[in-house]
């Protein structure tokens, strides 16, 4: 491969969505990006400022796995929001 290949620049643009999976608490994100590392469906770009949380690019494409919220060292940094369609109530069973 030639060298040219590792210094390509490329841009992206935040699709919006209606889906909002993934919230981040500023006050509690370090800026680690250990969760854009995890993501399964790479949804989520590394903030260009550090200690910033990452930008989740593609909301609509998430699987709900909770592979981010698992793998963050700060507990309650990332809030995790299933689709109101996915959530259901839960009944002991006696």
């Amino acid at each position: 491969m030639s060298e040219n290949n590792y210094n390509k620049e490329f841009s992206v643009s935040k699709v919006t969505c209606s889906a909002n999976p993934i919230v981040y608490d500023a006050e509690k994100c370090i800026g680690c990006n250990r969760c854009t590392a995890v993501c399964p469906s790479d949804i989520l770009f590394p903030s260009l400022e550090k200690g910033k949380a990452p930008t989740v690019m593609y909301p609509g494409e998430c699987i709900y796995c909770g592979a981010c919220v698992m793998d963050c060292p700060v507990e309650g940094a990332i809030h995790f929001e299933h689709p109101v369609m996915n959530r259901s109530k839960f009944v002991p069973v006696k």
